[in-house]
């Protein structure tokens, strides 16, 4: 995926927003590049359950690396309809390709007024720049 057409998070998710067979929205989302990379040595991921349901800024997993353990939060609110169980074993897909094999759940959007609390590639390189200083 391009990182420049998705859209991000405050907290670091990306997302990317497609239309499935039914008509219904669905969000790929991972971790960005920033967040693996201040992240270092990832050690671990525990995965939300198909079929949960998510709300947009709650948490649903956590990632942990050598340094820290941290929450991953839904960008958006909607059903968990895709785990990524390949990251439980081999975590470093995430940290060699977190736009692509890296990706973490599929979310099936319930409430699409969660995308608006999203921002563009170029606003998020501006929210990351102010946290590197």
């Amino acid at each position: 995926m391009n990182p420049e057409q998705l859209l991000y998070a405050e907290t670091h998710e990306w997302v990317d927003v497609a239309t499935d067979g039914t008509g219904a929205k669905v969000a790929t989302v991972g971790l960005s590049a920033f967040a693996v990379e201040a992240l270092t040595d990832l050690v671990f991921i525990e995965l939300p359950e198909l079929g949960r349901q998510v709300t947009a800024g709650e948490s649903f997993g956590e990632i942990e690396s050598v340094k820290a353990v941290s929450d991953i939060y839904s960008p958006v609110s909607g059903e968990v309809v895709a785990v990524n169980d390949a990251l439980t074993a081999n975590l470093q897909q995430l940290a060699e390709d977190p736009f692509g094999k890296g990706w973490i759940v599929k979310i099936k959007i319930a409430d699409e007024s969660s995308l608006s609390k999203l921002v563009d590639h170029a606003t998020y390189q501006k929210q990351c720049a102010e946290e590197d200083h």
